[in-house]
């Protein structure tokens, strides 16, 4: 059997994809600020994750400076895609739209401001996928509603599961039968933090 590599950290920050300047700089400025991103890593994958579904509709809980959108919103082939982000804090939504626009994806982006959980009441499906980075205590109150707008086969991802308040979702995601989740943990380089966990869920019913 092949060895394992010697000092992985160290060798999965040097496989980090090349980013642009405007994702670049968000980045730049979640660490000088204290903004939690996912990051270079998990935004790839839910680059790759919304270009595999073949996503036309995305609802994001959770907006921030906009940056996670913006992977999303690239990673959908469609021309009419759309991605619907919520985002509590007023300033920090017209900041994502800035940086929407920046990127070149402002009209795939549709930012909705206010309470995400209030606000995901009066939304109506099917999302093909979805997507939570919203405060963790939040997570199971959301499952409910993240049920009856994802379309059925549609993809749940919820990032930081292995922060304590997320234990409620983790297991009641894994215990109901509408769900086919994956709770990884793992090493993430550029995420907030480092050593985390993701969920990943298929709609199955």
């Amino acid at each position: 059997m092949s060895k394992m590599i010697s000092e992985p950290e160290s060798y999965f920050r040097t496989l980090i994809a090349e980013r642009d300047p405007v994702l670049k700089r968000l980045e730049e400025e979640a660490q000088n600020e204290g903004i939690p991103i996912i990051g270079p890593v998990i935004g790839a994958l839910m680059f790759v994750l919304a270009r595999f579904a073949g996503a036309r509709r995305i609802l994001e809980f959770g907006t921030a400076t906009g940056y996670s959108a913006i992977w999303m919103a690239r990673g959908c082939r469609a021309d009419d895609a759309r991605i619907v982000t919520l985002e509590k804090n007023p300033a920090m939504a017209d900041r994502a739209r800035r940086n929407c626009d920046l990127a070149g994806v402002g009209d795939r982006v549709e930012i909705h401001t206010g309470d995400a959980l209030t606000i995901a009441k009066d939304l109506a499906g099917p999302f093909d996928m979805i997507f939570l980075d919203i405060e963790k205590k939040d997570y199971a109150p959301a499952l409910e509603d993240c049920r009856r707008l994802l379309r059925p086969g549609g993809l749940l991802a919820a990032d930081n599961i292995a922060f304590a308040d997320a234990d409620l979702f983790n297991r009641a995601i894994l215990a109901d039968e509408a769900w086919q989740a994956v709770p990884l943990y793992a090493f993430m380089p550029g995420h907030s933090p480092e050593r985390d966990g993701i969920c990943l869920a298929v709609k199955s019913l």
